[in-house]
């Protein structure tokens, strides 16, 4: 079975687990998801089935939105919820002060990745050595934040909400309010609310195409070649630009790359559901 969806993961559950129910549900045995919620956040998960695992690399998945809460004062190495060891009296912030203080986040920034992240360090998850009390170093990354605003705040909470580029770190982004306001603080709540064009719409089933991250183009000449793997000529595109393109007969679906005048194949033969 092919199928695309958003599906809506509680909290209290890792994303993995998640799955593992998702694939239950459903009794399929190959599926996946694309970008990992910790397991105390909730919301979008953009999860396939069969062949459709091999789109996440070409699908419109940012920005990405979400709504978090931070406690102000409450200490956590893994800046959130999940490891709180302690908790500070914060005075009161003035409103537009700290309003002013997320809004000047918009734009690209420059950020070290939680300690307890998913990142690879030498063929290891950072959380994982993290947990051993190991010495590492992250290296800082860039994000764009699209929109950052404040929704609400009453004391020693924050709410807020942050359009951010793929690949962004919102307990990062949360560290970062708080050194500015010269406190400590973790986040007690975080719901992704949307990745890109995908919102949660009760598991409905989505048409690939109309998420995809490529550019569409039309062979010129037997869609058979394509099938059958064939060497293939930018002579016999449509569009002869430099790019990634989708193809599609209505029955197949298949991801190209023109690059310097060659053309190779990124994805071919991905059945379309219902044909």
């Amino acid at each position: 079975m092919n199928r695309l969806f958003v599906a809506n993961k509680p909290k209290n559950i890792s994303s993995n687990n998640f799955l593992k129910d998702i694939k239950r549900k459903y009794k399929v045995k190959k599926a996946g998801y694309s970008g990992t919620l910790d397991p105390f956040a909730d919301g979008v998960l953009i999860v396939a089935f069969g062949q459709y695992t091999k789109l996440f690399n070409y699908l419109k998945k940012s920005p990405k939105v979400y709504r978090a809460i931070l406690h102000l004062g409450a200490y956590s190495p893994t800046l959130d919820i999940e490891g709180i060891e302690k908790i500070e009296k914060v005075e009161r912030f003035d409103l537009s002060f700290l309003k002013n203080t997320i809004e000047e986040l918009k734009g690209e920034i420059e950020y070290l990745p939680p300690k307890y992240s998913a990142k690879n360090i030498n063929g290891k998850r950072a959380y994982k050595l993290a947990r051993e009390g190991k010495e590492f170093e992250l290296k800082k990354i860039k994000s764009t934040i699209f929109d950052i605003k404040l929704l609400s705040y009453e004391h020693p909470f924050i709410t807020f909400e942050v359009s951010i580029s793929e690949g962004g770190y919102i307990r990062s982004i949360a560290q970062i309010i708080t050194d500015k306001l010269q406190t400590v603080g973790a986040l007690r709540e975080l719901q992704r609310l949307k990745e890109g064009d995908f919102e949660y719409n009760d598991e409905k089933e989505l048409e690939p195409l109309l998420y995809l991250n490529t550019i569409s183009n039309t062979y010129l000449k037997d869609y058979d070649d394509i099938l059958l793997g064939k060497k293939l000529d930018i002579g016999s595109f449509d569009i002869k630009e430099d790019g990634i393109y989708h193809l599609t007969n209505k029955k197949y679906l298949t991801i190209v790359e023109i690059k310097n005048s060659a053309v190779s194949y990124k994805l071919n033969r991905i059945r379309m559901q219902g044909c």
